[in-house]
């Protein structure tokens, strides 16, 4: 495993240092332009490329209890929404940092957290201002206006903080900089190494070639690693919330009540215009989400009829199949199930395709001795099979029964969302009938609802009745004959008629970059489905976060007044210590809060070109905040700064037929949590960091004794 880290002052938090060495290492992922990264194993010289928060944590060391937190941390936001791993990733290292200054200061940790749980509660409540309403987008589903005719224009990297040309902050960045993404090397100490050639083939070269035609195309990371170990966690954080929408139910229309000031209002109506705004310049797997859109529309209407019921977009019943080594050019959407088998099944299948199959569903595993969770064994019980000596004849007996089974009830294919007993299968192949393992769920269940098939535990459970019918089995598509000798494997497909599933095929020609692009097209479909369900978005490219940072810069300058007033005695007679005392201190909490957004929006720019160095960015949003301060409502200084932005984005040749769309939405529910992860995770290792160093009663535990008893 590769250990991220730096010199950690033992003197000092170290909990918090770590949390800060880990968010480090992964700056380079925040924004729509990824670096990737070369991870290199010292001990055993092995590499892997990696351009994600999660794949990241997946290389690194993480066996101690902070890197056990943050690992828990990020995995439960992947797991939920898909999203916002890398923003929850920078913030715990910014505002580690924070905390650190704050100790470093003398603010009692107590006021820390406190202080830090009101700031970032108020700015969740700020940026309600500048949430979008999302109405009605699937009213003009079926007009000629596609996604697919606006993928090649790629709005604003970063569309609230742009650069102006008169600045003079802006500079000539060599094109292939900004166009190809660079490779950060770090061998076991953290230490950038001089980074190897990489080997491209000519095919990205060429294209690479075509993308540095327009500076602002959004380029997709090299390559990714899908050679990565897991760490086991060892000790359990549940970081989820479940009221995740007591904040998020605001009237419609609440944006342009809340931001009367300003004469720019934002509505979103259309559905290539939300797709466009959330897909964050990864076009391709939008665009994949689109078509999977589009189809279960078609679907549903042609289920409902005349019925009014409004159509919402499922992502449980999307299923991917991913092929390394076919051509890009067969990445699809496909109705029903698409799955790979091994090639020696071709035979079956032509035997199969073109007849009308009956269906049989195991939940469980489909082997001689599975037995469901929670199954005890009665005790000084033998049966029969278990008493036999020659284990092959008791399997032989179990498959034979299997079969016997599947020629009663006339079954020719089986979906098991377990494991299959490799006999049983061969066996199965035989006799002209198809047994699949390791079925997705939800594909068991769109089966089930289709044909009519009741799903069960145990092949003794098999009756007429948890039959299903009318399913049909062929091959996918005519793939090249060198692509199919060099991958072994055959693509199916298994549908019927009426089925809720559609299956996106994913393909790339280059084996490392395959679970990258899964990754990328789970991202894009978990952000248009959030902001379906939400029926709101934000405004994106920087403006939430900007907003955060001047709302607390300003909260920060009133409590500064309010502490001057404080030490000049006009509050002496304040009652509670916990009061005054925080009143004293929120000032610079605040402040130091502040300046992990700051940090954010620095990187943010960096990392998509818009600056040749942080200190550049930094600058300008300053000059920013500035502005927004002296506007006197800096709500509605974005809302004004953006409805600039929106004019011009894309090229003049687009027909007037299709309107303006603005370059970025983000999603409310995942970006708040996000953010809240962040801060939890941070106060509580502060808590625990300082509860190790106190001790009960106060007893002081040297370096060796804090390292060794964190979080136990």
């Amino acid at each position: 495993m590769v250990m991220a880290c730096r010199v950690i002052n033992k003197r000092r938090h170290m909990g918090l240092q770590q949390l800060s060495s880990f968010a480090g290492t992964g700056r380079t992922f925040l924004g729509p332009l990824k670096s990737s990264k070369f991870i290199i194993d010292a001990e055993c010289h092995e590499s892997v490329l990696i351009s994600s928060t999660v794949r990241l944590l997946e290389s690194l060391d993480l066996t101690s209890a902070v890197g056990q937190l943050l690992n828990e941390a990020v995995q439960a936001q992947n797991n939920t929404y898909k999203t916002g791993t890398s923003t929850l990733l920078f913030l715990v290292g910014a505002w580690s940092s924070a905390a650190e200054e704050c100790l470093h200061l003398g603010v009692p940790i107590s006021l820390i957290v406190s202080a830090m749980s009101e700031g970032l509660t108020s700015c969740i409540e700020e940026v309600v201002s500048l949430q979008v309403p999302i109405h009605n987008v699937f009213d003009h589903i079926d007009s000629t206006k596609t996604f697919s005719g606006l993928e090649t224009f790629s709005g604003s990297l970063c569309p609230f903080l742009q650069i102006p040309s008169d600045t003079g902050l802006q500079k000539e960045h060599d094109l292939k900089d900004v166009a190809s993404p660079s490779l950060t090397i770090y061998n076991l100490s953290g230490i950038p190494v001089k980074s190897p050639k990489l080997f491209r083939p000519q095919a990205e070269v060429e294209a690479d070639k075509n993308t540095l035609q327009n500076p602002q195309t959004l380029k997709n990371s090299l390559l990714t690693g899908n050679h990565y170990r897991k760490s086991i966690l060892i000790h359990s954080r549940h970081l989820n919330r479940t009221d995740n929408n007591q904040w998020i139910n605001k009237p419609d229309g609440f944006l342009e009540q809340h931001g009367a000031a300003s004469p720019h209002t934002y509505r979103c109506n259309d559905l290539v215009e939300l797709e466009m705004g959330l897909s964050h310049g990864d076009h391709n797997s939008m665009k994949l989400v689109d078509e999977a859109v589009r189809l279960q529309y078609q679907n549903a209407s042609m289920r409902q009829g005349s019925c009014t019921m409004p159509f919402r977009f499922d992502v449980s019943r999307l299923f991917t199949c991913c092929l390394p080594g076919v051509p890009e050019a067969f990445s699809c959407v496909c109705p029903g199930f698409v799955t790979v088998v091994s090639i020696s099944n071709s035979a079956l299948i032509r035997e199969l395709q073109n007849q009308p199959l009956r269906i049989i569903l195991i939940e469980g595993d489909l082997t001689e001795y599975y037995r469901h969770l929670g199954f005890n064994k009665a005790t000084n019980i033998n049966t029969v099979l278990e008493s036999m000596k020659v284990q092959d004849s008791s399997e032989e007996l179990w498959t034979n029964y299997v079969l016997q089974v599947l020629i009663k009830f006339h079954v020719n294919l089986v979906l098991v969302q377990g494991n299959v007993s490799e006999h049983l299968i061969e066996k199965c192949i035989h006799n002209k009938r198809l047994v699949l393992g390791a079925v997705n769920s939800s594909v068991m269940q769109a089966f089930a609802e289709a044909s009519g098939a009741v799903q069960v535990t145990y092949i003794t459970q098999v009756n007429e009745n948890c039959v299903g019918s009318g399913v049909y089995v062929t091959f996918w598509r005519s793939i090249p004959s060198d692509v199919m000798d060099r991958i072994n494997i055959i693509t199916i497909v298994i549908k019927i008629e009426g089925i809720n599933l559609a299956t996106v095929v994913l393909t790339s020609p280059v084996t490392a970059q395959m679970q990258s692009k899964e990754d990328r097209f789970w991202t894009c479909a978990s952000r248009l489905y959030y902001a379906l369900k939400e029926q709101q978005v934000f405004l994106g490219g920087g403006a939430v976060e900007f907003l955060c940072l001047s709302h607390l810069q300003i909260l920060a300058e009133q409590s500064l007044s309010k502490r001057n007033h404080i030490c000049s005695g006009w509050l002496h007679n304040t009652s509670s210590w916990l009061a005054s005392s925080l009143a004293l201190y929120r000032s610079t909490v605040l402040k130091c809060l502040a300046n992990g957004w700051h940090k954010y929006l620095s990187t943010l720019i960096y990392n998509t070109a818009n600056c040749s160095s942080e200190f550049e960015a930094s600058t300008f949003i300053q000059q920013h905040l500035q502005n927004a301060t002296d506007s006197g409502s800096p709500s509605s200084y974005i809302l004004n700064e953006y409805s600039k932005l929106n004019s011009g984005i894309f090229n003049s040749g687009i027909s007037n037929k299709l309107e303006q769309i603005p370059s970025i939405y983000d999603v409310v529910i995942p970006k708040i949590e996000a953010w809240r992860r962040a801060l939890d995770l941070v106060l509580l290792v502060l808590q625990t960091d300082s509860e190790i160093i106190t001790g009960l009663g106060h007893t002081r535990l040297n370096s060796q004794e804090t390292e060794g008893f964190l979080f136990l």
